[in-house]
């Protein structure tokens, strides 16, 4: 080739060149360099973390509230209200565990379970926790229909109206979860490997779902359920306060016990949420340190949010005297030596249902 095919070659690329320039819309040109934030460092933290607390989490709950489930069928009957609200909540905590397992690989390794079981564990993952958290909030309104309006709940407050609520429960959460069914594929990532997520859509609109999940989160499934949780213990209390009810002291500090665990174990998890959306609602560049450090917080805190969640059933029930007898029956029975060192009184259990509806803090 000569010198001058060369020098032909140069002047056609410097004309292609300066007609690209002149044709590039301006729309495109970046004038700042755009940073994407490796999550290699996060995703260890998390690998080392999270499947540890997955599994003591799975098994805290299918004991906890397998105990609870079996003590309902031998000793209890579903012609309360308490009973089958304590019954699905029970059932929403044990789908809600069922799904942890697999999370636990998943953070292990990659999602090696298929599509299906993608969608499927996914939609279970949400559809138990926020069923769970509508049910305890569902509980404490039934006690303080129970104790605050004691004579006029006295005829609502029956076996179908417990099953009515129930399945609006169940189909409020389905609703929830179900853009899980829907969005999430698996889909292979050159760093790490098959991941579940959600796909499908542009980045924006993908980016649009997720701020709109983080906010019902914390509005939903947060923010309401707190308030309702805060009036109707409050109102409870006044109550008690009024009557001459024996162990007053005792029911109060229970009460105290259970709304300052609920805020403990909840408001954490769900700032960091709100955290995280406003993040994603702000325009420019987030730092990548302070979204590391927000992953690995958002971390801790979801466990001990789903911590709570899987043992509520165990703390809402064996606070009472008529559980508490029922387990000390079931451990008589199992474990006859310790009969002696147990005080079974079966007259109190039959006694403790016929009291009034202020009994129900008399622990």
């Amino acid at each position: 080739m000569s010198f001058d095919d060369d020098d032909t070659q140069y002047l056609d690329f410097l004309d292609l060149l300066n007609e690209t320039e002149n044709t590039t819309d301006p729309n495109y040109l970046l004038s700042k360099t755009v940073r994407l934030c490796q999550k290699t460092a996060v995703n260890q933290f998390g690998a080392q973390i999270i499947p540890t607390f997955y599994c003591v989490n799975f098994f805290l709950s299918y004991l906890g509230n397998g105990l609870v489930l079996f003590i309902i069928y031998k000793y209890e009957k579903l012609n309360t209200v308490t009973n089958v609200f304590l019954l699905n909540l029970v059932l929403s905590n044990l789908l809600f565990a069922s799904s942890l397992p697999f999370w636990a690989v998943y953070h292990l390794s990659e999602w090696i379970f298929g599509e299906a079981l993608c969608k499927i564990v996914s939609s279970a993952y949400f559809i138990g926790f926020y069923s769970s958290i509508l049910f305890l909030t569902l509980m404490t309104f039934d006690r303080y229909l129970a104790v605050v309006h004691a004579v006029a709940a006295a005829k609502s407050r029956k076996r179908v109206y417990a099953i009515v609520a129930s399945v609006v429960v169940w189909c409020v959460s389905i609703v929830a979860s179900i853009k899980e069914l829907v969005l999430r594929t698996v889909s292979r990532n050159h760093l790490s490997g098959l991941v579940c997520e959600e796909s499908g859509f542009e980045e924006s609109i993908m980016k649009h779902w997720r701020k709109v999940s983080y906010y019902q989160q914390f509005l939903v499934f947060f923010l309401l359920p707190l308030f309702m949780v805060m009036y109707c213990y409050i109102s409870i209390t006044v109550r008690i306060m009024s009557t001459r009810m024996k162990e007053k002291c005792r029911a109060i500090k229970l009460i105290f016990v259970i709304i300052f665990t609920f805020f403990v174990c909840w408001t954490p998890y769900n700032v960091v949420i709100l955290l995280r959306a406003i993040q994603m609602s702000m325009e420019g560049e987030e730092s990548c340190d302070a979204s590391d450090r927000l992953d690995k917080v958002l971390y801790v805190t979801r466990n001990i949010a789903y911590l709570y969640c899987c043992i509520s059933p165990v703390f809402y029930t064996f606070v009472g005297k008529k559980f508490q007898s029922h387990f000390k029956r079931l451990l008589a029975k199992k474990i006859p030596c310790l009969t002696r060192h147990m005080s079974l009184n079966s007259q109190s259990t039959r006694t403790t249902s016929q009291r009034t509806p202020h009994s129900t803090y008399e622990y």
